[in-house]
């Protein structure tokens, strides 16, 4: 008897897989403040917290980690033999549409959407050389804090993100599963402008810096990048973290501009710390890695889990939890996310999400049993 051939692929790198699932922590945390309350926060300890050390810190290091992955998609199908553009292609079309549902059905806020298509702009620039790729990176991400800047002293509410009508937002989540898809939709099609063109001069560069690293297999070679990680530790909790705070309480849409240079100092001490704990303590590894292999599925989880907690075809607990609760809500599911995961990546090779998506990007079933061990496993990068 013989079986079908498996679809070549590249070693798992454990230092994504860890990074991916450390930010998934940080994902929940800023995206349940709107899930539970279309306006966000109120001003107090909680929103000072969150706005100093998790918004805009955690989207950076996924967008970071999108890029990288990139390299090794095409890794893969150089390995295969295939067309590694119409791979990634087909990919990009499939976050695309799974983005869209996820819109409609539980979160307005998705990111899978705008990575799709940033996917496909980042592909046209595949042949960029890493230093080229960088320069580029650092001028459009150069335009986005000017962009910033210019739209909080031209238009202070846009830039602090307040929404028109949060009793109506409200009501609209609570009514019912039609009205609160409706809402999200209207949500995301009211700012799809604005989506795009933060995307392309945000996202990006965060992107073709992720895809540098790939291209010279950084977090290959710990040798490499291990003897930065101190240095970066430094400008990130010495300089970046005691300025966040500073414009967290200070609480001015004014800052925009200059907290957007200060997310990625602090998102990349985040990285660092983790990855020289890992590179210490084997449960680091252990316990952020399976949550990582399929960080598209958890991604959707906390959504799903989110909805039926606060919305009308749930609970309909939307606005009626005090913050600190709702924090503490966030870190239980993040908890059980990371358990069932490690549960999961002992029967399963990818989980549902990612079937979906290999299945779309490769054309063909992929074997679903996991008898491996976790460093050896191909590379499904979300």
């Amino acid at each position: 008897m013989t079986s079908q051939p498996a679809v070549a692929s590249v070693p798992r790198i454990a230092a994504l897989d860890v990074l991916r699932g450390f930010a998934l922590g940080g994902i929940l945390m800023v995206n349940i403040t709107v899930m539970s309350n279309p306006s966000g926060f109120a001003a107090g300890p909680a929103h000072t917290f969150l706005v100093a050390f998790f918004f805009d810190k955690f989207y950076v290091l996924f967008s970071f980690l999108f890029g990288y992955s990139l390299t090794m998609q095409f890794r893969s199908a150089e390995r295969d033999g295939a067309d590694p553009r119409a791979r990634t292609v087909r990919r990009c079309l499939a976050l695309m549409a799974v983005g869209l549902l996820h819109i409609v059905f539980f979160f307005s806020g998705d990111v899978l959407f705008g990575y799709g298509l940033l996917g496909l702009i980042l592909l046209s620039m595949s042949r960029l050389r890493p230093k080229r790729a960088v320069v580029i990176a650092a001028a459009t991400y150069g335009l986005f804090v000017l962009a910033m800047t210019a739209i909080s002293l031209l238009s202070p509410s846009e830039a602090s993100g307040s929404i028109a009508d949060p009793e109506r937002a409200l009501a609209r989540m609570r009514t019912g599963w039609l009205d609160a898809a409706s809402y999200r939709w209207d949500t995301f099609s009211d700012r799809i402008g604005a989506f795009l063109l933060f995307g392309f001069l945000n996202v990006l560069p965060l992107f073709l810096v992720g895809f540098a690293a790939g291209k010279t297999r950084l977090l290959e070679r710990p040798e490499r990048y291990l003897p930065l990680l101190p240095k970066i530790q430094w400008i990130g909790f010495g300089i970046a973290a005691p300025l966040a705070l500073l414009a967290a309480v200070v609480d001015s849409p004014y800052l925009a501009g200059p907290s957007a240079l200060l997310a990625p100092l602090l998102a990349t001490a985040y990285a660092a710390t983790i990855l020289r704990l890992m590179h210490h303590y084997s449960w680091v590894t252990n316990t952020f890695a399976p949550a990582g292999k399929i960080a598209a599925t958890n991604y959707i989880a906390q959504s799903v889990i989110t909805s039926i907690i606060f919305t009308g075809y749930g609970l309909a607990l939307v606005g009626r939890l005090p913050d600190w609760q709702v924090l503490t809500l966030a870190i239980t599911i993040y908890a059980a996310q990371l358990a069932i995961s490690r549960l999961w990546v002992r029967h399963h090779r990818y989980g549902p999400v990612e079937w979906v998506l290999r299945r779309a990007t490769y054309g063909r079933p992929q074997n679903r049993p996991a008898r491996h061990r976790l460093h050896d496993e191909p590379h499904a990068g979300s």
